[in-house]
C-alpha cells in the first residue's frame, strides 16, 4: 500500500514537473535579454557620458560582483525560501535594474543601478541550474540554456533598432525593462507549481546540511571545474561586450551595423544549444566540451584574420558562438555525475561563483588592454581563454576518469 501511494505521488509530481518546464524555459529567457545589452549600446553610451572606453568593464565587474555574492548564497537562499520564490524576485529585481539604466544621466547611476542588477542575476542562475541539473534530461539543459541565448539574442536587436531609428540607447533599455516586467508577473502567477516536491527531493531537509566551501574544494576535480568555468565566462563575457567595439575601432564599421553583428554571436550560441539539446545524451557530456572550445578556437582565429571585408568577422562570431554553446550547459549537467548529487547545489553555486569572477575581472582587464595598448588584442585575448579552458576541462575528464575505476 504504501509503495502505491508512493508511486502515485511520483505520478503527481511528474505531472508538476512537465507543468513547471514552460515556466522554467520563460525564466531562462529573462536571464539573458540583459546579459548583452551593455556590449551593443556601450559605443554610443561612453562618448554620451564622457567617459573612456574601458569604463563598460566599470559596470560590468559590479554586476558581476553581486553576482558572486548571490549566487554563494544561492543554497541557502533557495533552501529556505524555494527555487520558484528565488526566481520570481531575482526576476523582478533585474527588470527594476533595468529600467533604472533607461532613466540613468549619469556613469554613477550605471554603477549604483547595476548593484540590484547584479544581486538578482546569481542566486537564480545558481538555483535555476541545479534544479534542472537534478530534474530533467541533459536536452532540456541544452534547450534551456537556448532560451537564455534567445533572450541575449533578442536585446542586441531591440537596441539596434533603436540607434538606427535614431532613438537614444535610454529607449532600448527602456524595452527590454518592459518584457522583463512581463515575465517577472508570469512567474509570480506560476508560484504555486514550484511549491510541489518530489517525495525523494530532500532539499528542503533542514536536516541536510549544506557543503563547506572548503570540504567543496577539497573533492578531486573541483579545481579544475573551477578554472573551466572561469576561463569560459572570461571568453564569453569579453567577446559579447567587446565585439560592437571592436568592429568600431578596429574594423571601421557603423556602430548600429556593429551592434548588429554583435548579435550573431548570441545567435550562434543559441542556434548550437538547439542544435545539442537533439544529440547531448548520444555524444556524452565530455565530448560536447570539447568540440566546443575547438569549434570556438576557430571562430576566434577567423574574426581575428585581416580581410578587408567584415564578412569574414561576422562569420567568426557566429562560429565562436555556435563553439561555445555547449560548453556551459554540459558543465552544469554533468555535475550531480561527477560530483555526487547530494554535493551538486554546493557545487554549482561555487562554479557560478568562479564564472562570475571570469566575468568580473577579465572584461575590464581587457579595457585596460584596448585603452593602453590596442583594441585590437580582441581576439588574442579570446585565443588565450579558449586554450587554457580546454586544458582545464581535459585535467577534469581525466580525474572523472580515475575516481569512477
Amino acid at each position: 500500500m504504501r509503495d502505491n501511494l508512493r508511486i502515485a505521488e511520483r505520478r503527481i509530481y511528474g505531472g508538476y514537473m512537465h507543468l513547471l518546464l514552460p515556466i522554467i524555459y520563460i525564466a531562462f529567457i529573462s536571464l539573458g535579454l540583459p546579459d548583452s545589452l551593455l556590449g551593443s549600446a556601450w559605443p554610443v553610451m561612453y562618448q554620451q557620458f564622457g567617459v573612456p572606453l574601458s569604463y563598460a568593464g566599470i559596470i560590468t565587474m559590479i554586476i558581476a560582483g553581486g553576482t558572486i555574492v548571490s549566487s554563494l548564497m544561492s543554497g541557502r537562499l533557495t533552501k529556505r525560501f524555494g527555487a520558484g520564490w528565488i526566481t520570481a524576485v531575482s526576476v523582478m529585481m533585474t527588470a527594476v535594474a533595468l529600467f533604472g539604466f533607461s532613466v540613468s544621466g549619469s556613469m554613477i547611476s550605471l554603477c549604483l543601478w547595476a548593484i540590484p542588477y547584479g544581486l538578482g542575476a546569481g542566486a537564480v542562475d545558481a538555483a535555476l541550474n541545479n534544479y534542472v541539473a537534478l530534474h530533467y534530461a541533459a536536452r532540456h539543459m541544452s534547450w534551456l540554456h537556448c532560451f537564455w541565448g534567445v533572450g541575449a539574442a533578442v536585446s542586441p536587436y531591440i537596441m539596434s533598432y533603436c540607434l538606427k531609428r535614431g532613438y537614444s540607447w535610454h529607449y532600448g533599455y527602456r524595452s527590454v525593462a518592459i518584457i522583463q516586467i512581463v515575465l517577472t508577473v508570469m512567474l509570480f502567477v506560476s508560484l504555486p507549481l514550484w511549491k510541489r516536491k518530489s517525495v525523494d527531493d530532500n532539499n528542503g531537509d533542514p536536516s541536510v546540511k549544506a557543503l563547506p566551501l572548503l570540504q567543496a574544494l577539497k573533492i578531486p576535480g573541483v579545481p579544475f571545474v573551477l578554472i573551466t568555468f572561469f576561463s569560459y565566462c572570461a571568453l564569453e563575457t569579453t567577446a559579447g561586450l567587446w565585439a560592437s567595439s571592436y568592429l568600431v575601432k578596429s574594423r571601421g564599421i557603423e556602430a548600429g551595423t556593429a551592434a548588429s553583428f554583435a548579435s550573431f554571436f548570441y545567435l550562434g550560441i543559441t542556434f548550437g544549444r538547439f542544435l545539442c539539446g537533439f544529440v547531448s545524451e548520444k555524444i556524452g557530456d565530455k565530448r560536447l566540451i570539447r568540440y566546443g572550445i575547438l569549434l570556438a578556437a576557430a571562430g576566434i582565429v577567423l574574426i581575428g584574420l585581416p580581410a578587408e571585408t567584415s564578412a569574414l568577422a561576422l562569420f567568426g562570431l557566429v562560429l565562436t558562438g555556435l563553439g561555445c554553446a555547449p560548453v556551459y550547459p554540459s558543465i552544469i549537467h554533468a555535475t550531480p555525475s561527477n560530483f555526487g548529487r547530494e554535493n551538486s547545489q554546493a557545487i554549482i553555486g561555487i562554479q557560478m561563483a568562479s564564472a562570475y569572477v571570469g566575468s568580473t575581472f577579465m572584461p575590464p582587464l581587457f579595457g585596460w588592454i584596448a585603452d593602453h595598448i590596442s583594441i585590437g588584442m580582441y581576439p588574442f585575448y579570446l585565443l588565450f581563454f579558449a586554450i587554457l579552458m580546454l586544458i582545464m576541462s581535459e585535467c577534469l575528464s581525466k580525474v572523472i576518469v580515475k575516481n569512477k575505476e
